[in-house]
Order: C-alpha cells, then sequence, then structure tokens
C-alpha cells in the first residue's frame, strides 16, 4: 500500500432515502508529522492504531484519548492486534521485517524477517498464524502466533501483493496488483489454491469478505470495486466508486462495503442479495482520506487524513510535485449511523 499524501477536506455526507444516513461522529486531530498509511481497530480491547510516519499511534477508540505511541517502526503500512496472545504485529517497510509488541505496554519485542516492503498483514484464527503479505515481489511470510517465529515466505506469482481476508475455514485471499487478480492459498500449508481474474477490474488493493454468503469485494484503481464469490472467483457484480481507492471493510450487520476513496469520498455498497448490490451512499470525507478501519462493536467505520501546503510549480527537475503536510495535522475521522 502506498503511503497517503494529500489535503484535509471538509466533512460532510448524504445518502439515499431508503437508508440511515451515515454521518461524521467525532474528529480529533492527532498531530506530530509524517504520511500514514494503514489504520487498525482492537474491537476486544478498545484501541485504535495508525500508521503515522515512523511511528504507530495508540488511541483509545471510543474517547479518541492518545494511549501512547510505538516508536521506530520505519516505513510502517500495517498493524494487527491479537488480544487472545496479548500481542500486536507491525509492517516494517524499510526493514523488511515485522515487529512484534505488548499490546499492554506497547513495548518492542522482538523483531521478524520478512519479504521485501511487508505491507498489509492479518491473523487468521483458524491457523492460529499471522500472515504478512510483501509488497515488493509479491510474497507472503507466515508467522506462527504461539511461537513468534516466521515458518515460510513463499512466492504468490506476482510482483505487488496487497491485501488479503480469510474464510476461517483455513482459506487465505490476497489481491495481487500487477496481475489483477486474486490468489487463494492453504492457511496451513502455504500451497496455492486457485487464481481468481477480477473482470474488469485494476490494480486491486484493498480486500474484505462476507463470511456468510462467501462474497469477496475488492476496490480497485480504475473506480471500480469487483464483487466474486469466494468459492469459485465468478464475478457477481462491478460497482463504480471514488478515486484513489486503498482500502475496504464489510459490515455484516448492515450488509454494506464501504470503500475508501483517497479523492475524499466513502462509497457505501449494500448487498441486496448474494447476487445484487447497490451504491447506498457517497459519504463525504476527506482528500487523502484512502485507508479504513472498522470496529465490529459499534459498527463505526475510521479514516485519517491531514492538511497540507500549497503545491510546488511544475519544474523539469520537478515534473510531478507535492505539497507538504502541515505539521501537527494529522487527524482521524470516526462514522457511524
Amino acid at each position: 500500500m502506498k503511503k497517503t499524501i494529500f489535503i484535509l477536506g471538509i466533512i460532510a455526507s448524504f445518502s439515499s432515502i431508503s437508508f440511515a444516513q451515515t454521518t461524521l461522529k467525532k474528529s480529533t486531530v492527532v498531530g506530530g508529522e509524517g504520511g500514514w498509511d494503514y489504520l487498525s481497530v482492537s474491537a476486544e480491547d478498545r484501541r485504535l492504531y495508525l500508521s503515522h510516519g515512523n511511528q504507530v499511534e495508540v488511541l483509545n477508540v471510543d474517547t479518541h484519548e492518545k494511549i501512547g505511541i510505538i516508536p521506530d517502526t520505519k516505513g510502517v503500512h500495517g498493524i494487527e492486534a491479537v488480544p487472545a496472545i496479548g500481542k500486536g504485529f507491525i509492517t516494517s517497510g524499510r526493514t523488511n521485517s515485522v515487529i512484534i509488541f505488548d499490546l499492554k505496554t506497547l513495548a518492542k519485542l522482538s523483531e521478524i524477517p520478512t519479504g521485501e516492503n511487508p505491507d498489509a498483514l492479518l491473523y487468521d484464527k483458524f491457523s492460529n498464524r499471522v500472515f504478512v503479505f510483501n509488497h515488493k515481489g509479491g510474497s507472503v511470510t507466515a508467522i506462527d502466533a504461539s511461537t513468534l517465529k516466521a515458518i515460510e515466505t513463499v512466492k504468490l506469482g506476482g510482483e505487488a501483493a496487497e491485501a488479503g481476508v480469510t474464510d476461517g475455514k483455513g482459506t487465505i485471499f490476497v489481491n495481487l496488483e500487477d496481475l489483477n487478480e486474486i490468489i487463494t492459498f492453504d492457511a496451513k500449508s502455504l500451497a496455492i489454491k486457485k487464481r481468481y481474474k477480477i473482470g474488469t477490474g485494476e490494480e486491486p488493493t484493498g480486500l474484505a469478505i462476507d463470511l456468510k454468503t462467501e462474497r469477496l469485494f475488492t476496490v480497485c484503481g480504475n473506480k471500480k470495486m469487483i464483487i466474486l464469490d469466494a468459492k469459485d472467483g465468478k464475478v457477481i457484480a462491478e460497482v463504480g466508486i471514488g478515486g484513489r481507492c486503498d482500502g475496504i471493510v464489510y459490515d455484516p450487520a448492515s450488509k454494506t462495503a464501504f470503500s475508501s476513496n483517497g479523492e475524499g469520498s466513502i462509497t457505501a455498497v449494500h448487498e441486496d442479495s448474494p447476487n445484487k448490490f447497490s451504491v447506498t451512499e457517497t459519504i463525504k470525507s476527506a482528500v487523502g482520506a484512502r485507508t479504513i478501519a472498522y470496529d465490529e462493536k459499534t459498527h463505526h467505520i475510521f479514516t485519517v487524513s491531514a492538511q497540507y501546503g500549497e503545491t510546488p510549480p511544475v519544474t523539469t527537475e520537478n515534473p510531478r510535485p507535492r505539497a507538504k503536510i502541515i505539521p501537527n495535522t494529522f487527524m482521524m475521522m470516526e462514522f457511524g449511523k
């Protein structure tokens, strides 16, 4: 997943008449400097983890109060807390490693080598493993959550692995951005099982799953959400979303998938039936808010962004200039019904 650097927009929302409106519940300025990537919610212990620069910000998910930071996580991308073992895992892209930390003290416990540029990650209860998806080289590193040791790093057949999900029954699904595919592999043997083409979708990044109906939701760089049958890879539907999307979550309570679009919106797609899907809301968030997290307790969603200065003029030396982040404007937004 690519680091996010864009300007903050004004927060608002609107929805269709037939569905309850999703609104901004609270926004909190976290401050500090640097870009960001994934964020995650640990619903059990009520913590929110934000990747930010070279550290992880830890907040209380209910009050937004800052609990602490986990420093020295160079090129941090993803954070996965596993309350069952009292440990958390952080992908450190610049050191090609995963940092393991204590959930209570936030202290670093150890560091495990991975493939190149570890990006997204997930914990699979079925196998009791943490799977780290290495963006460069398209591989996955499996870590035993009991021994906290790497089991193996396996190539997936592409060169750019993105987000993954588990079906909770022994199969892991992961996006391959460069091949426009979703690949499935066995959580225990790590053997590749199937490869799914994603229709007209291009450069898939975020991935979510409806465990009940066995539907996969992948969001793509060409402003499309592709819904597939998790069993056989059949494309069920293609839905338009906003641009620069880099994340998606699924809320089983409302049967809704939410894609976070870096252009400044969140697209809500309702599962009317296992074979019918419709856009019910386009929620205005903030330009640059392209990653997203979901709280299974409150059913709220979270995203992050910041404010930027003016973009420098285009020059021969710098043909694609970027505006700099304004220090201490990094913020988190919480949305819900």
